[in-house]
């Protein structure tokens, strides 16, 4: 899940857009947008196993949080993901596990509309590696943590379940494991349905790892994203409100 460099003139034309509360969206394959703290990108990295068009609104920045929506209709290659259009944090990085004393996070969002037989999720997608940065799937990652808020259409994460209904920040999950390329992959998938109002520490989801699953406490989280991944059907997802941080001990 990459993101594209943007020109710096770009960025101050943007932000005077947004304190304006002028929406922009965009619909090219590499479009990024800065977004106050964070980086808002389409990424259709597996738009070729499939047929389709997406675009993403920035809506508004403020401090910390950031809203958006996402409009997509995909077909074909229906167990294929065709793209993560997300937000990056970009403080959010560069900090070793045991060094977090807390990481919260708000995101509060919703299907404004939805297509029969929708096969998509809502997830985080959160990076480890032994540098303390590095481009989110690419040759720098050791490890990749997705947490699915939503699951629809009977589609699941790369890899086995390896628990069932583990409690972590007030909410139960199903924990799958796999491998993907150059990184071992955790999948934190919701127990009880949609979260559709998640508010937690992902502090917790980083204990549960280096406790139980071995993961060393000295690896650096490299990138925190969030947002949805389609693999075929027509659906407007919108964002309200979503902030990510990381506390140094």
């Amino acid at each position: 899940m990459s993101f594209e460099r943007m020109h710096i003139s770009s960025f101050f034309v943007l932000s005077s857009l947004l304190s304006l509360g002028v929406a922009r969206t965009i619909a090219g394959s590499d479009d990024c947008l800065p977004a106050g703290r964070y980086t808002l990108c389409q990424n259709p990295w597996g738009e070729d196993a499939g047929v389709g068009s997406q675009s993403s609104t920035l809506v508004s920045t403020t401090t910390n949080t950031v809203s958006w929506s996402t409009n997509y209709t995909w077909a074909n290659g229906p167990t294929s993901v065709k793209s993560y259009a997300n937000v990056l944090s970009n403080p959010s990085k560069g900090v070793q596990l045991k060094n977090v004393a807390s990481a919260p996070t708000v995101w509060n969002w919703d299907y404004t509309s939805q297509s029969g037989g929708l096969r998509a999720d809502v997830a985080y997608d959160i990076w480890f590696g032994n540098a303390t940065s590095g481009a989110p799937a690419s040759s720098a990652s050791r490890y990749e943590i997705m947490i699915w808020l939503s699951s629809l259409g009977g589609i699941q994460p790369i890899g086995r379940q390896i628990t069932t209904a583990t409690p972590i920040a007030n909410q139960t999950w199903n924990l799958w494991k796999g491998t993907n390329k150059h990184w071992k992959v955790y999948s934190f998938v919701s127990a009880a349905g949609e979260i559709n109002d998640f508010n937690a520490d992902l502090n917790a989801f980083f204990k549960y790892l280096v406790k139980s699953q071995g993961i060393r406490s000295t690896q650096y989280i490299q990138a925190i994203q969030a947002g949805t991944e389609p693999f075929v059907g027509t659906a407007s997802f919108v964002t309200k409100s979503y902030s990510v941080s990381i506390e140094s001990k």
